[in-house]
């Protein structure tokens, strides 16, 4: 059965607290209407899920055979691997202001343009390292907001593990976390090579002692989309 096509277009909102243009691609599914509730899916890295993670297809797909609830897909790209940084680095000059702007600008003008479920278990974050560890850290700050988040081999250091376990509130969060077993020289985009599964295995092991409602798996497979693509129906589906 070919799945109908959902539509991706451009939108873009200018952010006071990045003082810059965020311009962003939207997936409606075919069946769009603004007569439904639709769950929202914001993910970092916007053009890799949207490219490489081909996650549009994924959702045609499960939305066509019932698979999934009706959902709406936000992918915000990032300029360039120095901007990707800024914003998503748990030390980015531009971390704070960034997870503000999910949460303050971001979700409010998503809510006023589409017809969203206004509650954090309607709303997720979704990314690939960095990506992930950024979504990760806005949900820990906002789980009223975002209700789940989906983790592609994120980056682990200590700020995140501190932030894991001085969070409140674990039953407002459910999360999705994968690692690859291979993952244990990753080179980093400042030109380090880190092990990203060790602290990805603590990570885990705190979510569990916090009692945070989470899946998790290790893949045979390294840091690459190879892996992460194959992943995304998996994760969909388990998390919507």
């Amino acid at each position: 059965m070919t799945s109908s096509r959902g539509t991706i277009n451009e939108l873009s909102l200018y952010s006071k607290e990045l003082n810059e243009e965020i311009t962003m691609l939207v997936y409606l599914p075919a069946t769009f209407s603004p007569l439904y509730k639709y769950s929202l899916l914001i993910a970092q890295d916007g053009k890799d899920y949207f490219q490489l993670g081909r996650i549009p297809r994924i959702a045609d797909e499960l939305l066509g055979e019932r698979e999934i609830e009706n959902m709406i897909i936000v992918g915000i790209p990032y300029k360039n691997v120095e901007d990707r940084r800024r914003k998503y680095h748990p030390h980015g000059e531009e971390n704070d202001a960034y997870i503000r702007f999910l949460a303050h600008e971001l979700v409010p003008f998503l809510d006023e343009s589409y017809p969203t479920y206004h509650i954090g278990m309607g709303r997720a974050l979704i990314g690939d390292s960095l990506g992930a560890t950024v979504s990760l850290m806005t949900a820990l700050k906002y789980p009223n907001t975002f209700g789940k988040v989906l983790l592609q081999s994120p980056f682990v250091n200590e700020k995140v593990l501190t932030a894991v376990t001085e969070h409140t509130q674990p039953h407002l969060l459910n999360i999705y976390h994968i690692i690859g077993k291979g993952e244990t020289e990753v080179k980093t985009t400042d030109g380090k090579v880190k092990d990203f599964l060790a602290p990805n295995r603590e990570l885990h092991q705190l979510f569990e002692e916090r009692n945070f409602s989470s899946f998790y798996d290790e893949f045979d497979g390294d840091h690459t989309w190879k892996y992460w693509q194959p992943d995304l129906k998996r994760a969909l589906k388990l998390m919507f």
